[in-house]
This record gives C-alpha cells, structure tokens and sequence, in this order.
C-alpha cells in the first residue's frame, strides 16, 4: 500500500521540511498498475479494468487519507456521470478535511447546473466507497479530472508536437504557477498591477487593492497561470501569455477608463476603438455569462482558496473555436461553503472582495472576479442568471440533495469516519471554523453545512432578486 500512503507533492513536502526539524522528504506521487473492479451495492460487477493509480493533489497529499488519479488503459464510463461519457482519467477525491464530505458533490451538483444551461462544463460526481488490495479504504467522491478533452474542456486539442498558436488552452489561476516547467506556466501583470475597488455592498468602504505585491510592507505572494494541456512550442507558451495580459488589460480599461480596445487580427495586439463601446468590447473578449456564472458560483460557495488555486479558464484558436475567454470547469471546495473562516455565517460579499490568504498573513483579491463588479451592465446578468437558476429551483434540488445523500448514505461516512477518524484527530482541524470543527458526528458535519448553505443562499438572495 506504499502507493498510496507514503507519496506526497515535492513542494507541500519542502514547505513541511522548512519548518519540520528532521522531517523525512517523502517520495514523489508515482503510478502503480492496478486491477480496477466496481460494483453495485448488491455486488453485481460494473466493471473491471486495468489502469495506473497514483496519488494527486498539492496540500491535501500531507494528509493520512490522500486523493488519488485513476488512468486506464482504455477509455471507460463510470456510474453513468457526464451522461456516460467515456474518459482515461477520472479522480478519487479523498474529502479528508471535509468531515461532511459533501461539499465538493453540492457545490460541483450547484454548477453542474449553472454552467450547464449555458452549455458550460463542470464536473460530475458520485460517491463510493474503496477497497485497496483487500483493505477498506473509506468514502471518496469519484469525478471527472479537469482536462482538454470532448466532453470535459471542449476545445482543439493540439497533436503532439505541433508548434502552431491554433489550438486550445486550458489555463489554471495558479499560485503555484511558478513550481511548474517554465513552458507551462506565466506571470502577467494585470494592468500594471493596478488597482481594483473591492465589491463589498458597500462601494468598496474607501480601499482599493491590487492583485500583485507593491512592495516590502505588501507580503502577498503572486499568482500567474499554469497550462493545463500540453505546449509544444515556446511560440504557443508566448501567445497565451500575451492573450491572457491583454484580455485582462481590455477589461480594465472598459470597467476603470470606460474606453473599448480590441484585438488586431492576429491576436498580437490591442487597440482602442470607437465602432464598440465599452461593454461590447468586452463581450467581443471574453464570455461574460460565463463570467458571470463563475461569480455566482464562486459567491454563493465562498472557497477560501479563491484568491490562489483552482479557478479555471479556456480559450479556443482552432477551427471552431472564436478567440474569447471563457471561465468553465469549477474545482476543489472542500475549504468552501462555511468549512473555513470565510463569510462564517453565511452573509456577506465574497468573491470580488478583498480576500485573505490561507493563514490570513496578507490580503489580496481575484482580480478576474473584481475587475467588472462594478459594471451595471455586469451586475444585471449576474442578477438574472441567479434570479434564472433560484426560479429553475437549483437551489433547492442542492439543498435536498445534499440532506438525501446525508440520510441514505449514513452508514457508509460512518465507515469511512471510523477508518480514518477524522472527526476527533482531523489533521485540517486547525484551518475549519469553529462550528466546522467542533462536529463530532456525521450528522453535526452535515447540519453545519445545510445550514449555511440556507443563510447563504438566502443572503444572496436578498441581495441579488
């Protein structure tokens, strides 16, 4: 079982080692072959298959209980999620600071229907519960991983070895872009680190931030973008760092200048123009309702890791592609949804806010979120879609989801809670809030979580109808 108990990120396992005297830098994630068998509850055999399994994730590797990467040697369907859809990759999501381990199921079930009605993408979801060569392993949520591929990420894939700028990126708001291989990863500046009035109900209470640090007495650390999909080319890795520059810079300048700007044909440049006006120019760059979508979706759940990880994009250059940016394939809420210090009760304005790091040292903001709150134009489709998705009883369907998944499942997180213990020595104890962590049984986990998410959906809905 070394497989999938010793490996751990190189990076979390040096961040441990620098301040662990005499720590032991664990081996690296590495994939073993494995027998795959899935069956029903009654026992009645869904599948068996090969693939390689290894362990994944950043910080979530530390823990005794990690996550884990299923690669098999052919393209599979499993449980019927994404409509059957068939994939090599899919991931077991360990939920291991979760005690409910309902979060990422709710919040990715939310999305699902959000992003869906705009023929988005989000991940689909199903527990079960794992056996690892004759030892019970506990609950995992079984997904989709993030990736380019036709009924995930649904752009041109480039063929290995093409160099040219005419494909599909996949791109990760990433603060730990700069670990990654120079091709695969970028900074930008985000208009020259300018800055953004957070959108607090309140105009902004007099502060402004920027994204980027301004100096020695501003400790944040940057976030820049790692590539999702495989680069080839440094003609590719520079194309998409100039598009992701200058389509921020777009924004911008609509939202703080009321100017337009455009892209040239060739996408190497923008200039500004009179035939738009600031609103158009925007729409012609970037995919608002997708926008918009991810703002309601990254409001209502209030993930604290925001500011620095997991928020996706995409962009697509091939034939059937049109060159604007679009924000799809919502990740990782296990630290969402009242789990951490993070709008606690429920209330409040989070998403394009100013937001405090993971260990709440320094305060920064997702500057892709923040940039057009203030925009009317913005804040009406951001109205209508939630005002569409609370009328089409998403909302509702979460919500009794997520106490029938409670009910039925019972036993089986009781099992998984025994395996692991996680409701008395959860290692993550010390990032929950105190009503997160102060449960100590299933049911308390779960009812902390219903419940914020009633007080939340019932705030935005005060404020948003």
């Amino acid at each position: 079982l070394d497989f999938v108990t010793e490996p751990m990120d190189p990076d979390v396992a040096a961040s441990i080692a620098s301040w662990t005297p005499g720590f032991q830098i664990p081996p690296e994630p590495y994939y073993e072959p494995c027998s795959i068998t899935l069956t029903d509850t009654d026992g009645t055999a869904l599948l068996s298959a090969d693939a390689q399994v290894k362990v994944r994730g950043n910080w979530t590797t530390s823990y005794d209980k990690k996550p884990l990467r299923l690669k098999f040697a052919e393209k599979q369907s499993l449980l019927g999620l994404n409509n059957g859809a068939t994939a090599k990759n899919w991931i077991l999501l360990a939920e291991y600071k979760d005690k409910s381990l309902l979060r990422n199921k709710t919040a990715l079930s939310i999305a699902r229907e959000i992003l869906g009605k705009d023929g988005l993408y989000a991940a689909d979801a199903a527990f079960v519960e794992v056996e690892i060569n004759g030892s019970y392993w506990g609950m995992y949520l079984l997904t989709e991983m993030q990736q380019i591929q036709e009924n995930r990420v649904s752009v041109t894939e480039a063929e290995k070895n093409y160099t040219g700028t005419d494909i599909g990126y996949f791109l990760e708001y990433d603060g730990y872009f700069d670990n990654e291989p120079d091709l695969q990863s970028f900074p930008i500046t985000y208009a020259d680190n300018a800055p953004l009035i957070p959108y607090d109900g309140a105009g902004g209470s007099g502060k402004e931030i920027c994204p980027l640090s301004t100096g020695r007495s501003d400790p944040k650390q940057d976030v820049g973008f790692t590539v999702k999909n495989d680069l080839y080319s440094q003609e590719q890795h520079d194309f998409i760092a100039n598009y992701m520059e200058n389509t921020y810079r777009i924004l911008y300048e609509a939202a703080y200048h009321d100017a337009a700007w455009v892209w040239n044909a060739d996408y190497s440049a923008i200039q500004p123009t009179d035939a738009l006006s600031p609103q158009e120019a925007c729409e012609a760059a970037v995919n608002i309702q997708s926008l918009a979508d991810m703002y309601i979706i990254s409001e209502l759940t209030c993930d604290a890791d925001l500011y620095w990880s997991s928020f996706f994009m995409d962009v697509d250059f091939g034939a059937d592609g049109d060159g604007r940016l679009v924000f799809e394939a919502p990740w990782d809420y296990d630290s969402a949804m009242g789990n951490k210090d993070r709008c606690a009760d429920g209330t409040g304005y989070y998403a394009a806010n100013i937001l405090h790091d993971v260990n709440d040292t320094y305060e920064t903001v997702n500057p892709w979120l923040c940039v057009l709150a203030y925009e009317e134009w913005f804040q009406e489709i951001v109205r209508k879609t939630w005002a569409n998705a609370c009328d089409s009883g998403v909302f509702t369907r979460a919500d009794a989801m997520l106490r029938s998944d409670t009910e039925q499942l019972a036993d089986a997180f009781d099992r998984n809670h025994r395996r692991w213990d996680t409701l008395h020595h959860n290692a993550a104890s010390g990032e929950m809030n105190r009503s997160a962590a102060h449960c100590l049984t299933h049911q308390q986990a779960a009812e902390q979580l219903t419940e914020w998410l009633d007080a939340r959906v019932a705030f935005l809905n005060s404020e948003l109808s």
